[in-house]
């Protein structure tokens, strides 16, 4: 992770910063604000905790693996868990639950480091395809390079009704599959996705797995798609009605809004 960081204040360096380029966040409080982004919604565990994920089919989730346990490391039932598509303003545009939680193999008792957070991925298979025709699942895409523009859409502890957008942010360094960002993410971003535009259209090229913060510099880390989601794809067609049973003790923050329990797990350099 040091090295991680190391590479991080380079690339700040050679990209002048973030606050040269980044755009701020824009809260998504109306439909027209929406628009676009509905398949980005708050998945929330046992009516405690939430995070963000992101439809890419019309049943298919796509989160980080470590929203899947509770504070203790013991997986959250499927039966628990709840995505809420476009929730904003106390509303979503569709509702399911869940039917089957799966999170990378490599990431379950993986120690804190690169090699973990490359894996920190997650799909729910919904218990019903979300059919509603202003939700529109978002394509994948291969791995952005550094300095690519990027965006994230995610809800966080100061934004949990309601989606924020931040349509301009960079790809400061990429290593061992791990994104290295300058999005402005915070707890309860973890799982939100991280967008490159393509003829106008957002497509999914990383998901968000913790904060990191290196000489005052605040940096987002991100899970590069290749390879985990096609790893993942493979089991959810093949798995059991089943969560992992195991996992490292992670934070994530709780819907009483405690902000001492995280929802992006924060990774201290």
């Amino acid at each position: 992770m040091r090295l991680l960081l190391k590479l991080t204040v380079l690339a700040i360096l050679l990209f002048g910063g973030k606050a040269q380029s980044d755009a701020a966040l824009k809260t998504l409080l109306t439909g027209a604000d929406s628009r676009g982004f509905e398949a980005v919604g708050r998945i929330e565990f046992g009516g405690r905790a939430f995070c963000t994920g992101s439809l890419i089919s019309a049943d298919l989730v796509l989160t980080a693996a470590h929203c899947l346990f509770d504070e203790t490391g013991k997986p959250f039932a499927t039966g628990d868990i709840r995505f809420l598509a476009g929730w904003r303003n106390g509303r979503a545009t569709a509702t399911r639950s869940v039917a089957q939680a799966i999170a990378h193999p490599d990431f379950k008792g993986e120690p804190e480091g690169n090699r973990r957070i490359a894996h920190d991925l997650a799909l729910l298979k919904l218990t019903q395809p979300v059919s509603n025709g202003s939700v529109v699942p978002f394509l994948t895409e291969g791995r952005p390079h550094e300095g690519d523009a990027v965006g994230v859409v995610s809800y966080a502890f100061d934004r949990a009704d309601s989606p924020s957008l931040q349509d301009q942010c960079r790809v400061l360094a990429r290593q061992s599959g791990v994104l290295v960002l300058s999005c402005d993410i915070d707890f309860g971003s973890s799982g939100s996705p991280v967008f490159v535009l393509e003829d106008g259209t957002p497509h999914v090229v990383s998901v968000i797995s913790a904060k990191a913060e290196t000489d005052g510099q605040k940096v987002a880390l991100g899970t590069d798609l290749e390879g985990p989601l096609a790893d993942l794809r493979t089991m959810i067609d093949h798995a059991d009605d089943r969560v992992p049973t195991e996992a490292p003790n992670v934070r994530r923050l709780m819907l009483d809004s405690d902000r001492t329990v995280s929802g992006a797990k924060f990774v201290r350099p």
